[in-house]
């Protein structure tokens, strides 16, 4: 799981900037590729998304790219977790703060993708004609399940942790 972790940070972010350099992989006609904020930009306005000079298109994936890179904090944490169980540490104080970094992380992903979106729609729309230009914010239903989930892994950090002291005492009784 540690390899598929890896695979999966990797991938997520050359896949969204991928996403940005050719867009027709977002089209509704195409590949339907996206994360939910690029997804959500790029994939109405495909045919004017091929037309942004570079260095727009450069803005629009370091914007997209600040919920994706905390998502990526929380992965790399979930994969050192997966490290420390490999090692046989499943009830160590390291594995309890690597699970609580992985709730935080997610719960930031959340909060970054909230914040980002109306920065990047004013970015993509910048060069519209006014009266064109968006500003939009969403909150959508993976949205409330990204943050239940974070909560729920906060809330097994901690029992974790709790377990990992009364193993600690059960060793040193023992």
């Amino acid at each position: 799981m540690a390899a598929v972790t890896l695979f999966l940070i990797v991938a997520m972010l050359a896949i969204n900037s991928a996403l940005w350099l050719f867009p027709f992989l977002a089209a509704q006609d195409g590949w339907r590729l996206g994360f939910a904020l690029t997804d959500r930009q790029l994939s109405p306005i495909t045919e004017q998304a091929m037309l942004f000079p570079w260095w727009q298109k450069l803005g629009g994936i370091l914007l997209s790219s600040v919920p994706l890179l905390a998502l990526a904090y929380g992965l790399a944490h979930l994969r050192r977790l997966f490290q420390s169980y490999s090692r046989g540490d499943y009830f160590s104080s390291a594995a309890a703060v690597h699970l609580g970094l992985v709730g935080r992380a997610v719960a930031l992903w959340v909060v970054f993708d909230f914040l980002c979106e109306p920065l990047l729609s004013l970015w993509v729309t910048m060069n519209a004609p006014v009266g064109e230009r968006l500003i939009t914010i969403s909150v959508t239903a993976p949205t409330f399940v990204a943050l239940f989930l974070a909560a729920c892994i906060a809330i097994i950090a901690r029992i974790l942790r709790q377990a990992s002291e009364v193993d600690s005492e059960y060793r040193n009784f023992v």
